[in-house]
């Protein structure tokens, strides 16, 4: 299922998810110019839990900006086309109205917090890795958890692609969220099985919605019924 739009007005001008958007489509385009060394970059930009939990990159040292630093700079940075557009859009259509509802500083903490989380989510299921997490899904998964507490009676417009014939529906946005994420921990279980169930970051998927909704809870302000 793509979602579109919600039926949700946002008050206000998204700033920053403007600004988040054409940050990581920047740095996509700086991917493209790399190279042979995109690989390379892939390896110091995106978050790698191995070299991470064991420290051996980093002299065993325990506080060191270069072994945290990647925590932030991966959720900049795209495998393809398809891996940018897809978080771009989820970012576009959920991300306006927590950004009007929970205020701009909540909503940045919240954003870089969830993508922290969701890093080291994967990494817990997947610490000896030596395979890079990139992407902004981690982050957005924190945005679609908050969407989810403070937005729950808003519809989604949704493409759902029927062989050649595509169906648009206004789906709920709880039941939208809800699928999206029973479909992530069913991944993730079966992620844990074998290596061909392991090409997404699932688990960041999942650390990241859970931390958002635990956020919200905490810090957000109390919820709005939308029919």
């Amino acid at each position: 299922m793509i979602p579109l739009r919600d039926t949700v007005k946002s008050r206000t001008v998204p700033v920053l998810v403007l600004f988040l958007i054409f940050l990581n489509a920047f740095v996509f385009v700086i991917e493209l110019t790399l190279g042979d060394r995109i690989g390379v970059f892939f390896m110091e930009a995106g978050f790698v839990p191995g070299k991470f939990f064991s420290g051996e990159a980093y002299g065993g040292s325990i506080l060191t900006l270069k072994r945290f630093s990647p925590l932030f700079s991966s959720l900049f940075v795209h495998g393809g086309w398809m891996h940018l557009i897809g978080n771009m859009l989820f970012l576009w259509v959920f991300g306006d109205n927590v950004e009007d509802h929970v205020g701009k500083v909540k909503f940045l903490i919240l954003y870089f917090s969830s993508g922290v989380i969701a890093s080291l989510a994967q990494g817990a299921v997947s610490s000896g890795s030596g395979i890079p997490l990139v992407g902004a899904s981690g982050a957005i998964a924190g945005i679609l958890g908050a969407y989810y507490l403070l937005f729950p009676f808003s519809k989604v417009l949704t493409l759902i692609p029927i062989v050649i014939f595509p169906l648009f529906v206004e789906i709920p946005a709880a039941v939208f969220l809800i699928y999206w994420f029973f479909l992530q921990l069913l991944s993730g279980a079966l992620s844990l099985s074998g290596p061909q169930w392991s090409q997404v970051a699932w688990w960041a998927h999942i650390g990241g919605f859970a931390w958002g909704l635990l956020f919200t809870l905490v810090f957000g302000k109390p919820r709005r019924r939308y029919s």
